[in-house]
C-alpha cells in the first residue's frame, strides 16, 4: 500500500470558506445561532470534504464579532455597511476575521480566497469591490507581514 493511500484525504479549508459565506449569508437574512447553521451545513453533500474545525471557527468568531469586524471595514468602503449586498458583506466579514484573527494565514491567501469567492457568489463586480476593501484593510491590519513583502 502506498503512502498516498494510507493517508486520509485532505479536508479543504476553501471548501469550508465557501460554506462559512453561505452559513453568513443565511445568518444575515434569519439571524440563526452558529450551532444551527452549522447543522444545517452538515446536511449539504460536500460537508465531508471540508475543515470542519475551521469552518465552525470562521462562522461561531465572525457572528460574535461581527460589530467589531463591520467597523474594521467600514473606513474602506464607499457606502455604509447596511448597504453591502448580503454576499458581499459576509466575504468581507469572513476575511477581516481571518485577516485580522488568523495570522498564520497569509494576507494574500485571505485576500485571494476572498476574491474566488466573490467571483463565486457575488454580482458582476463584487470581486474588485471585495479585493480594494481587503488591499487596504490589510495595510492596517498586516502592517509587519506586507511590510516584509514589500521591502
Amino acid at each position: 500500500m502506498s503512502a498516498k493511500t494510507d493517508r486520509a484525504p485532505k479536508k479543504s479549508r476553501r471548501k469550508a470558506r465557501e460554506f462559512a459565506v453561505q452559513g453568513l449569508y443565511q445568518w444575515t437574512l434569519t439571524g440563526d445561532d452558529a450551532g444551527t447553521l452549522l447543522r444545517q451545513l452538515h446536511e449539504e453533500k460536500e460537508f465531508p470534504k471540508i475543515d470542519e474545525e475551521h469552518l465552525a471557527a470562521l462562522l461561531r468568531g465572525v457572528i460574535s464579532e461581527a460589530q467589531a469586524l463591520d467597523e474594521l471595514v467600514a473606513p474602506y468602503l464607499d457606502r455604509a455597511v447596511d448597504e453591502l449586498s448580503p454576499v458581499e458583506h459576509a466575504i468581507l466579514l469572513l476575511a477581516a476575521y481571518e485577516m485580522s484573527r488568523h495570522l498564520e494565514i497569509p494576507y494574500r491567501v485571505v485576500i485571494n480566497e476572498a476574491v474566488e469567492l466573490a467571483k463565486t457568489f457575488g454580482g458582476t463586480d463584487g470581486h474588485r469591490f471585495v479585493n480594494g476593501v481587503l488591499d487596504k484593510l490589510a495595510a492596517q491590519v498586516r502592517v509587519v507581514e506586507i511590510g516584509g513583502v514589500r521591502s
